[in-house]
């Protein structure tokens, strides 16, 4: 809280900073810690109709900090008002969670998916604890039933693609990725790990669609170096694989021209005066040293020439 000066502020103008933080979606866990302790603990009955949002709004940041005893009381005192809100049943599982009596948490929360089904974020929680606790196949069997539901949740898919990588379930995982490009066909980044994991999965025919998806990524964003380094990777097996002459030729060209814009990207401008190259000597040297090791990590992959 660098630009505010906690002892000289009113309730007033606590009150507008926390709103103006709401309303921008800014956690500021510590700094809303400092407002309630200095200054609206003692003055909640002035809050009026946002008594309840800061409430709220504390019993996050309390959780953040770590200040159980700050968050059991604000949920106490919500709990009291309203004794059959979902809501704030939402905000005791959480405390539970912060409690580490996951148990108890899931229990909550099934309570409130069972009195509302499409309410998706008890969904997510419960995933997420399933998750803290290592039961990965759980949270994968949750989350599954969470997206056919919910089945337009991209962030829940870029979940269940972690999940599945995490088990080693590649092609569920392509799976996932597939369903992102559904939704958001023109992010290189989702065709960027969709090749990363056709490519882990290994085999000619995968290693094609790896770089049918890098190529898609490289030309989305001509800066990406890691699309240009999976698809250089990617025509280097195909040279090298049995397949027919005349893709062992295209791959080649493509390996070459990866190759080059890999160079162009990594290696350091050309200085136009002589003192600028005087200066960027040991810069240059630097590069060449960075390209030679690329080379000999590459070695392997001969793609100057395709035998007939």
């Amino acid at each position: 809280m660098a630009n505010y000066n906690v002892d000289d502020m009113g309730w007033s103008d606590a009150r507008n900073l926390l709103r103006k933080w709401r309303d921008d979606n800014e956690r500021k866990s510590d700094d809303v810690m400092q407002l309630w302790d200095n200054v609206l603990s003692s003055k909640q009955s002035k809050l009026g109709n946002e008594r309840h949002l800061v409430l709220e709004q504390v019993i996050i940041a309390a959780l953040d900090c770590n200040r159980i005893e700050t968050a059991e009381h604000c949920v106490s005192i919500l709990s009291a008002e309203f004794p059959g809100s979902l809501r704030i049943q939402k905000y005791r599982s959480m405390l539970l969670e912060a409690l580490e009596r996951y148990d108890d948490a899931l229990d909550e929360l099934e309570q409130i998916i069972r009195k509302d089904e499409t309410n998706a974020a008890p969904r997510k929680r419960k995933v997420a604890i399933l998750k803290t606790q290592g039961r990965t196949a759980e949270a994968i069997k949750e989350l599954c039933d969470y997206m056919k539901v919910f089945m337009s949740d991209q962030e829940g898919w870029h979940e269940l693609c972690n999940l599945y990588l995490a088990e080693g379930e590649y092609a569920k995982a392509a799976f996932c990725m597939e369903e992102l490009l559904l939704h958001n066909p023109h992010s290189h980044l989702i065709h960027q790990r969709l090749a990363d994991i056709r490519y882990t999965m290994g085999g000619i025919e995968n290693i094609e669609m790896a770089k049918t998806h890098y190529c898609k990524a490289v030309k989305l964003n001509v800066n990406n170096l890691r699309a240009l380094y999976g698809l250089f990777l990617c025509c280097g097996h195909i040279c090298n694989s049995k397949a027919v002459v005349a893709k062992r030729k295209e791959a080649q060209k493509l390996a070459q021209w990866a190759m080059a814009q890999i160079q162009s990207r990594t290696q350091p401008a050309k200085q136009d005066t002589k003192g600028a190259i005087k200066s960027g000597k040991s810069r240059t040297a630097g590069g060449d040293d960075e390209l030679q090791a690329l080379e000999q990590a590459f070695g392997g992959l001969e793609v100057g020439k395709v035998a007939n």
